[in-house]
């Protein structure tokens, strides 16, 4: 595997993945049962914003650095804000680091919660592992994430958040290996939530993903996008989507005020837009 989120640390992708995955571990803290969070490709965990990697593309700039100073904001949008600026409140750079989904997780949930780290890479396995040896809350296996999520559910909690970002160093395949590790993760544990990140390149590459849920037997089935670009090429991101099975309830709503909001401050170009589509609601 060749691929390493520091050099992406931080760019929009992150922004709508990190949003929607704050929403999500509130809708599910409403009640004060444990839950569990599953991260199958859980990568460093943190990044430095002033290293070579994120330097070097500067997306960043693009993303997150954007709403830095933008005063009107959704709350949900703030909360994700206040957490990225808390990765670097003691150092003189205040925005000097960047936290991935396991820190935001980590940050997020309570005592009684509980989190499963999944990483393959040795690197970031390592720099994974180093962050959170002082957490008791925290497990980290340097397995493959999509064979891990088999047997680490159902979790204890029997409620909780599975997410699955791999790197889709598969292209168009790892929809289909995503698809298979829902179904059989789904069939162990058919209360457990699953948010999956996805890349838009070509909208053909999506449309046979999003027929599969829609045709799958999964239930509250929810998709949110951002594009940046038009959909019509392979040679850069042009967008990325979120989708989410078992969604918690008005998170629609919640979604619904923050997607027009990034989608304005994070613009390229003419062509960005947003949107969310039910593609299963019962």
């Amino acid at each position: 595997m060749n691929y390493h989120h520091a050099y992406h640390a931080g760019n929009f992708a992150d922004v709508l993945k990190h949003v929607v995955l704050i929403a999500l571990l509130d809708a599910l803290k409403g009640k004060q049962t444990p839950i569990a969070y599953i991260d199958t490709h859980a990568g460093a965990g943190r990044y430095d914003l002033g290293g070579a990697e994120a330097q070097k593309t500067g997306e960043y700039r693009e993303g997150v650095e954007r709403l830095f100073h933008i005063e009107r904001l959704p709350t949900l949008v703030h909360a994700y804000l206040n957490l990225v600026h808390s990765q670097s409140a003691h150092e003189p750079n205040q925005d000097a680091h960047y936290p991935g989904s396991p820190l935001i997780a980590a940050a997020l949930l309570r005592a009684t919660d509980r989190l499963q780290l999944c990483e393959l890479q040795d690197l970031e396995f390592a720099h994974l592992r180093a962050l959170f040896r002082q957490d008791s809350r925290v497990a980290v296996h340097q397995r493959d994430g999509y064979l891990a999520l088999n047997a680490l559910v159902p979790p204890k909690e029997k409620r909780g958040l599975v997410l699955i970002d791999p790197p889709f160093e598969a292209q168009d395949a790892e929809f289909r290996l995503i698809e298979q590790s829902v179904l059989s993760a789904h069939a162990k544990w058919p209360t457990g939530v699953y948010a999956i990140w996805y890349p838009i390149k070509l909208r053909q590459h999506v449309i046979p993903f999003h027929r599969w849920l829609s045709h799958s037997g999964l239930r509250k089935v929810l998709v949110v996008e951002m594009l940046l670009h038009p959909d019509n090429s392979a040679l850069r991101l042009n967008g990325c989507g979120m989708a989410i099975i078992n969604t918690p309830f008005r998170l629609d709503h919640q979604l619904g005020e923050c997607l027009p909001v990034l989608a304005e401050h994070l613009s390229q170009s003419r062509f960005s837009q947003q949107r969310m589509q039910w593609l299963v609601n019962d």
